[in-house]
């Protein structure tokens, strides 16, 4: 790659003025600035696997030529459809310099909700492996796969391809829960992605010295957030494993261990981090955290600022923030902060007029990060994005977010619920009636209500209530195995209770008040069998008390009990603690019963005794030559 002079680089990557508006460079050329600067450096870390940024840079050009040459240009939608990893990255980036907007397809979501989104979007490509290919009915789209295609794929040019992104262009769509039974995807443009790029960097002072984590799912917007800030300007992303995301002193230790200094953890996990004691020498300089309600402030011992942010889908991932005081004596929950850079926030009443200071409103929002709209839903489009009337640009417009909000005295912003039913489950936004209308597909269920419940302080389950068909009895795991096969995990009930009928207030909304608590019984799924295995005895050991059962059976299905992504991960945690192996998230969806995982760990195991027993002859041999 011919090398580019600083002189050009340090002009390029500044703000330029375009149209009378603040434009920035878009990240895939600010990523290929940093390359040409720092080809040495690490970009993208997990484990023993790195990439630095000349082979980032390198590969992800080899990539993107092979895309333009599939179809792929501006405004083209492609599947991302990878497990979390440097090669991850290194699509994303590459479908960005192609021209295209990556769609994060997390593998662990039902094939039929996946398969939903490629067509939505209208995909034409989708960049996957073999393995994961095959999982994805046929359709539309071409399948790029990393092995299949590799041979292909390096004979195209190292050589940066020609930009073609412009500002106004997407650069990825996410989709979010629809209360219409479908998803629906949230467009998101280079220059909300470069705004938020430009503040991140600007706010936490971030260098090519500082290390991020990457925690987020793939299907998270807060995904995004951990990646382009840090790769624009020299630093290294790390990925830990699955197990360390989702326990505390597991994910503190890792932190501690990799040296991060600037990380994300959503709101459940930063409580739970923000309770454990730290060493004095961590590197850790800010805990990010959002996606919820913050409801604790943290310690002065802590050695990291806490720094709350707030942001909907449609505002590209963060529109307001702001540092958490330690020790704040009060009982309200911490502030969202201020407007971030190029966002616009009002606090309006029910006909679109600011609310005083001090007062009940809800937040809308304007700037430059704004999405552009909703996939192919124009009057969702229209209903949610009105224009700006306190704006001078005659094309300016607001999202109206449904949250509710009031101005503080010294300017900061307090969060203070939804408007309407949406809730957020483990940091994802969930609309409970596109669950009710999944479960209204069930021939069992005559009409259903799902709503969230708090049994544990802080922790937020879904509670589905279904008034089922004549005769029918209610089958939790029935239920559970249809949701499953439509819905992602986050969405799938924790428990089911069945009523005669919904109760409703005197003027017909449904009564949430009156809804029973539930008895907390999660029925099994299939008539009990014993282990049979030295290796189901200990499985189901680890399993009972994980879903807080008195005993799980053979043939259960640990999704169908009640078992979800987090939970899987502590699960896969403590099969690696047992039996010394590494079951991925991928296989225990694919995988769920006790009889099935411990054939994949007794497979484990055998392939790790197999390895060990050849490296030793190896070393033997080398020994006696």
């Amino acid at each position: 790659m011919v090398p580019v002079p600083l002189s050009k680089l340090r002009t390029d990557i500044a703000m330029r003025e375009v149209s009378g508006v603040a434009e920035r460079v878009c990240v895939p050329d600010q990523v290929a600035q940093q390359a040409a600067l720092t080809p040495g450096a690490i970009a993208v870390c997990a484990g023993r696997e790195a990439l630095s940024y000349g082979e980032l840079e390198r590969e992800s050009n080899r990539l993107a030529h092979y895309l333009r040459s599939a179809g792929v240009g501006r405004d083209t939608a492609v599947g991302l459809y990878l497990e979390r990893s440097p090669a991850m990255v290194l699509a994303a980036l590459a479908i960005l310099k192609a021209g295209g907007a990556y769609i994060p397809l997390d593998p662990v979501q039902p094939v039929a909700r996946l398969v939903f989104m490629l067509a939505d979007s209208g995909a034409r490509v989708v960049v996957t492996t073999s393995g994961l290919a095959q999982r994805l009915e046929a359709g539309s789209w071409q399948a790029v796969t990393l092995d299949g295609d590799a041979e292909k794929i390096s004979a195209q040019p190292e050589s940066l391809p020609e930009s073609i992104n412009q500002p106004t262009d997407l650069a990825y769509i996410i989709y979010t829960s629809g209360s219409t039974g479908q998803p629906k995807g949230v467009e998101v443009p280079h220059s909300g992605l470069s705004n938020l790029v430009a503040w991140h960097r600007r706010a936490f002072q971030v260098t090519a010295a500082d290390r991020a984590s990457a925690l987020a799912s793939l299907g998270f917007d807060a995904a995004v957030w951990e990646l382009w800030p840090y790769l624009t300007c020299g630093a290294s992303v790390h990925l830990p494993e699955e197990f360390v995301r989702s326990d505390a002193k597991a994910l503190r230790d890792w932190l501690t261990s990799q040296g991060i200094t600037i990380s994300f953890a959503a709101t459940a996990m930063a409580e739970n981090l923000m309770q454990l004691e730290w060493p004095k020498t961590a590197a850790l300089r800010f805990l990010l955290t959002g996606a919820d309600t913050l409801k604790k402030y943290p310690s002065p011992r802590l050695p990291f600022v806490l720094v709350n942010n707030y942001g909907p889908t449609e505002g590209t991932v963060v529109s307001t923030s702001g540092v958490v005081a330690a020790d704040i004596s009060t009982n309200q929950p911490p502030s969202i902060g201020r407007p971030i850079d190029g966002a616009q926030i009002y606090i309006l009443d029910d006909q679109q007029q600011p609310v005083p200071e001090g007062s009940t409103g809800e937040i809308y929002i304007g700037g430059a990060g704004l999405a552009r709209g909703y996939r192919n839903r124009p009057d969702l489009t229209t209903e949610r994005f009105i224009s700006n009337p306190f704006s001078a640009d005659a094309g300016g417009r607001l999202y109206r977010t449904g949250d509710l909000a009031r101005r503080l005295p010294d300017g900061q912003i307090a969060f203070l619920g939804r408007v309407d039913e949406q809730v957020k489950i483990r940091g994802y936004r969930v609309e409970p009636s596109e669950i009710a209308t999944v479960l209204g597909q069930h021939a069992t269920v005559r009409t259903s209500v799902v709503v969230a419940r708090e049994n544990v302080p802080g922790e937020k389950e879904l509670v589905a209530y279904v008034v089922l068909s004549s005769g029918a009895k209610l089958n939790a795991g029935a239920l559970r195995d249809h949701l499953r096969k439509r819905l992602p995990d986050y969405m799938v009930p924790a428990e089911f209770v069945a009523l005669a009928s919904i109760p409703v207030t005197a003027n017909g909304k449904v009564d949430r008040a009156a809804l029973p608590a539930p008895n907390g019984s999660r029925p099994h799924a299939e008539a009990y069998l014993e282990p049979r295995t030295p290796v189901e005895e200990e499985l189901v050991k680890i399993l009972a008390p994980l879903l807080k059962l008195q005993r799980v059976g053979v043939n259960d299905n640990f999704f169908l009990l009640g078992g979800h992504s987090l939970l899987g991960t502590q699960l896969i945690a403590r099969i690696s603690e047992t039996f010394g192996v590494d079951l991925t998230l991928l296989k225990l969806f694919d995988h769920p019963t006790v009889a099935e995982m411990s054939l994949e760990i007794e497979e484990l195991i055998l392939a790790k005794v197999e390895s060990s027993a050849a490296e030793f002859s190896g070393d033997r041999n080398r020994s006696v030559v």
